[in-house]
């Protein structure tokens, strides 16, 4: 990914910012200091499993500190600039207030949502096209109406969450399909769940919990999405925010040269 985003017909595009780890203070604000005083010991232990599928290593804790710090730093360029993308790993969106699945350790765009209000934004939409439901951002926001969010994954896929009667507060729009679907449909569906998310309703920032799973071919995912269809729906994205600002973090993508397509495609998006 980092070597396709620095090939010359790139390079024009992006002002690369290497951000400082994420403070507790700032992870305290989504995280509960139980779950930070158990990642800081097992750390100290050399690692373990946190979930079935996701293991602290003896450097871990160190990439889970970047990854939010990365999430943080994109929303303060993101309010400079109108438009920033953090390339977060390990990924967030299946984190819990204090537990760890699904590859994720900290929730780094609800992380992000927070240091975004901290810095002025009342109102945050949050838009997840990730293969898989973003579980861990519809739990830690579900009960908030300052924060709206709209997730389109397949289903039922893991983690089994996200059908579309999960509303939260009316402030959840899950877009639940199968995969297999023609790809106009997954883009047509995908903006009709942010339209509804909008109605009558105006944020002040939107960030982007981007997964690249969603493109075909992706191990973990059934969806059939292209590259073009990423720029469409971005171009659509940044066309109804108008001046205000678009804020993408990373989250899956499981074929390297998938992942470093989708990116690259989203960046020319946002440029």
């Amino acid at each position: 990914m980092l070597e396709a985003l620095r090939r010359p017909e790139v390079v024009p595009l992006i002002s690369w910012i290497e951000a400082p780890p994420a403070t507790r203070a700032a992870i305290a604000r989504v995280h509960s200091p139980e779950y930070l005083d158990l990642l800081d010991a097992m750390a100290a232990r050399g690692g373990g499993s946190l979930d079935a599928d996701t293991f602290l290593g003896p450097r871990s804790l160190e990439s889970v500190l970047a990854s939010g710090g990365v999430a943080l730093a994109a929303v303060a360029q993101g309010l400079q600039t109108g438009r920033a993308f953090g390339i977060t790993r390990p990924p967030g969106h299946h984190a819990l207030a204090a537990r760890a699945m699904g590859f994720c350790f900290l929730n780094n765009v609800v992380l992000a949502a927070r240091h975004a209000q901290a810095l002025g934004c009342a109102r945050v939409l949050i838009v997840d096209w990730d293969v898989h439901h973003g579980n861990g951002t519809q739990a830690l926001v579900e009960h908030d109406p300052s924060i709206r969010f709209v997730s389109m994954h397949q289903y039922p896929w893991y983690p089994g969450t996200g059908a579309a009667d999960e509303r939260g507060v009316g402030n959840v729009f899950n877009v639940p399909r199968p995969g297999g679907l023609p790809r106009a449909v997954y883009v047509r569906d995908f903006l009709a769940g942010v339209d509804a998310a909008l109605a009558q309703w105006s944020p002040d920032i939107l960030l982007v919990s981007a997964g690249f799973d969603s493109l075909a071919g992706d191990p973990l995912g059934e969806f059939t999405l292209e590259p073009d269809d990423i720029v469409q729906w971005t171009e659509a994205l940044r066309e109804r925010m108008g001046t205000r600002p678009v804020v993408g973090v990373l989250e899956g993508g499981y074929r390297l040269d998938l992942l470093a397509a989708g990116v690259v495609a989203f960046v020319r998006a946002l440029s």
